[in-house]
């Protein structure tokens, strides 16, 4: 068989393993409440279900059917493709199955832009088969993009973009293709505005017989689409920005935000490993080509904007987070190459070996690579890897067991337009389908720019979460009046004023139990069970 031949027939195995993966790993997300099994995405892509449920049953792109309109995601592409599956009679338990099989298919194609992004840098086949299969079997691009996340089609966009342009550069031919692909990408998260400036100026300055082309091209499209979903916002929701902007910016110092970034960063890159985290920097050194520097600075602006916004809100989680895990194929690629560059280096250096050394040191670098993947995927513990092997459900999984117990919970005792208080804003409101409070303000505007609580400054990093740092329960509880306080978050003893005096708790005979405000009518009293 020619090496071709092979290569394809390795690339393709890795294909089918990963695709194999992927359907283990969706099926482990599952679980049973009430005899049923339900798929349910990561909280915050049920905040979007939500939106395109909404959308779909001809609400409009709300939170709350009729209520105020609050721009409470921030990715209104992926919530119109999420509306498409809801137009569909799937049942609620299941449709979040199709979002989640979408990323999947999404990541196995980010695997074919991985493979020819490697043959751009090297003839070196192991080298790309090896980005590949660490690009593959990652766990935090895995969780975000297999629970529902925009991460998925995001990562494929930018492998194609990135592809697109070094192809064409290398044939000496200009693409406006690759700006359209990351001018539409704006559109599912407005953030990919950074890889998309950062792209715009190394080709401006890079790529001079196509100067022009690129400058008008990029400038051109990037302002259609900016200015495009500005516009939309304005007239829709009366605001620039949409309102997770303001909840997780607005309020926050600066040097307070940029160094919880830091901190996050810093932790990511002592768990990950530091020797092997700055490895890919050496292909500057081993290759001063220009498509080496733009790959390098795409990884950079992507950290340096997670560093900007503060981080995520689940570092603790282990991995890199949603900011920094659709360029992990890109830092997986340059790892690859520079430890490949590194075993060519070490052969030129045994001349007097047998003949079969360069066997040897292609054994050894698979080794090496595989090893280091174990390292990646070692996130908090070894927990870790037993949740990598398929050994240990996923993250999230618990929490999202109990948001749909508790949600069905909520529709026993309630009536379909009962208010409900919630801090986890996606799978409770989306299952109850009732009217929804939030209390951390993403789909609520005064919460979302209200002051920052529980931030203890420079000393207290630890437990700084972006979009988790604003309520206001005096505004949640006792001006809206929600039917039922499902949930409380920090400062409880805030809430107790109004609870004490206008709620009693119950449930429906189970071990759930609510504050129910006593002189609701929207609550099924008769099949309430009260608490003394």
């Amino acid at each position: 068989m020619k090496p071709s031949g092979l290569y394809r027939l390795i690339f393709l195995t890795v294909l089918i393993a990963y695709a194999l993966y992927c359907a283990v790993f969706i099926y482990k997300t599952s679980f049973v409440v009430e005899g049923e099994r339900h798929f349910v995405l990561f909280d915050d892509a049920m905040i979007s279900m939500r939106y395109a449920a909404n959308l779909a049953r001809g609400y409009g792109l709300v939170w709350n059917p009729g209520a105020e309109r609050v721009e409470g995601y921030t990715n209104p592409l992926w919530v119109v493709y999420m509306a498409f599956f809801h137009l569909f009679p799937i049942p609620a338990a299941k449709i979040s199955l199709f979002i989640q099989a979408s990323g999947a298919l999404f990541l196995i194609a980010n695997l074919f832009y991985v493979r020819r992004l490697a043959e751009v840098l090297s003839a070196r086949l192991l080298m790309g088969i090896l980005a590949v299969v660490l690009a593959a079997f990652y766990t935090p691009l895995n969780n975000w993009g297999l629970l529902g996340m925009e991460v998925s089609l995001l990562t494929l966009m930018l492998s194609a973009s990135l592809w697109l342009l070094l192809h064409e550069q290398k044939e000496g031919r200009f693409t406006a293709h690759a700006y359209l692909i990351l001018g539409v990408s704006t559109l599912v998260r407005l953030d990919m505005a950074v890889p998309y400036l950062v792209t715009l100026a190394f080709f401006f300055l890079t790529d001079r017989s196509n100067r022009r082309q690129h400058l008008l091209w990029g400038i051109g499209v990037l302002a259609v689409f900016l200015l495009g979903q500005s516009a939309f916002r304005l007239m829709y929701y009366g605001e620039l920005l949409p309102n997770t902007y303001y909840l997780k910016m607005a309020g926050y110092p600066l040097d307070l935000r940029v160094a919880r970034g830091l901190y996050v960063l810093f932790q990511f890159i002592w768990k990950f490993n530091w020797v092997l985290f700055l490895m890919p920097f050496l292909a500057l050194i081993f290759r001063h080509e220009r498509h080496m520097v733009l790959l390098v600075l795409v990884f950079v602006g992507q950290v340096a904007y997670s560093v900007y916004v503060g981080g995520d809100a689940w570092e603790h989680r282990g991995g890199s987070n949603r900011y920094i895990s659709i360029v992990m194929p890109v830092w997986f690629l340059l790892f690859a190459y520079v430890a490949d560059s590194l075993f060519g280096a070490i052969i030129n250096r045994l001349e007097g070996w047998p003949a079969w050394r360069e066997r040897l040191a292609n054994v050894g670098l698979s080794v090496f690579v595989l090893a280091s993947m174990v390292n990646f995927n070692l996130l908090v513990d070894f927990k870790s890897l037993e949740r990598w092997v398929l050994l240990r459900q996923p993250a999230f999984v618990e929490g999202n067991k109990e948001d749909v117990r508790i949600a069905l919970e909520v529709r026993k005792i309630t009536r379909p337009q009962a208010s409900i208080a919630v801090v986890t804003a996606g799978a409770i409101p989306y299952f109850s389908d009732r009217p929804a409070i939030d209390l951390l303000g993403k789909s609520d505007a005064h919460i979302a720019r209200g002051e920052v609580r529980g931030a203890g400054g420079l000393l207290d990093l630890e437990n700084y979460r972006p979009g988790h740092m604003k309520w206001d329960y005096a505004y949640s509880i006792g001006r809206l009046k929600p039917d039922v306080v499902v949930q409380l978050w920090n400062s409880p003893e805030e809430a107790q004023l109004y609870l004490d005096q206008y709620y009693v708790i119950g449930g429906a005979g189970g071990e759930l139990a609510f504050s129910l405000r006593r002189d609701s009518p929207n609550i099924l009293w008769d099949k309430v069970h009260l608490l003394p």
